[in-house]
């Protein structure tokens, strides 16, 4: 527990780290960059602090890597030049006085936790003994990690393609994986966090706790910063709903006739 609770300190620090970055420059689009590097220097420092982790720890922790540098990368390039993004914008005009102290609170260390909570399918398998209790979950995890990484980054190509061309204005993306899920990406984003969690429980004894991460992130993207708030931004589209009256919200569905 003590290097879980070192490694929650040290993520908390970059997190103030952005903040200052983000007071600094007048943007805290930055935590949303830095929210994939999170991961990394999370699991970093858990990686660091652990007298002994065993290999297929360690292999676990590579894909939180590749999807956090995936993630960084694509966000930074998507903001590159832009202003702040209008979630951010409106908090500022709405919080006022107390924008600095409610944005280092519920922007930065907020985040900061529900990265902490999400991350503990490999935190916990970085810390716990190193043996292996079943290695079917283990392959089996990574297996629909790979699906969920699938899912989550061709959706995104296929997404920025279209938005990139003029043509596309105003219209929805209704083709490739976006034909059989209206959320395709994000439902990557949930299956990678389900896949990485039943590997880190077929490699430890201490990780049945880490399936509080997937359950979390799947809340959150189903529930509250993720679909709602883009099933709202189209709502009233007629093509939008057209599209939404035969395609599968989350799951990828064949679509409705």
């Amino acid at each position: 527990m003590m290097i879980l609770a070192a490694s929650l300190a040290i993520l908390l620090v970059y997190m103030t780290l952005l903040f200052v970055i983000g007071t600094v420059t007048k943007n805290n689009g930055v935590a949303d960059v830095g929210y994939g590097i999170a991961f990394i220097v999370l699991i970093c420092a858990a990686l660091m602090l652990s007298p002994a982790t065993s290999v297929y720890a360690i292999a676990l922790a590579i894909l939180p890597f590749i999807w956090g540098l995936r993630l960084a990368s694509r966000i930074y390039h998507k903001n590159l030049g832009k202003p702040e993004d209008f979630r951010y914008k409106a908090w500022r005009d709405e919080w006022g006085k107390t924008f600095f102290i409610r944005s280092f609170l519920q922007v930065y260390m907020l985040q900061g936790l529900v990265v902490f909570i999400v991350a503990l399918p490999v935190t916990l398998a970085i810390v716990s003994p190193s043996f292996i209790i079943d290695t079917i979950p283990f392959w089996v995890g990574i297996a629909l990690w790979v699906v969920g990484f699938f899912f989550e980054a061709v959706g995104d190509a296929q997404l920025d393609t279209f938005i990139k061309n003029p043509a596309n204005k105003g219209k929805i993306l209704t083709l490739g994986l976006w034909k059989y899920s209206r959320h395709p990406n994000y439902f990557g984003e949930s299956l990678m966090w389900w896949g990485i969690a039943l590997a880190s429980y077929g490699i430890s004894s201490m990780t049945v706790v880490g399936f509080v991460g997937p359950a979390l992130i799947t809340f959150l993207l189903l529930k509250v910063s993720g679909v709602p708030m883009l099933e709202k931004h189209f709502a009233g589209n007629p093509e939008w709903e057209a599209y939404k009256k035969r395609t599968s919200v989350f799951f990828p569905l064949p679509p409705r006739p």
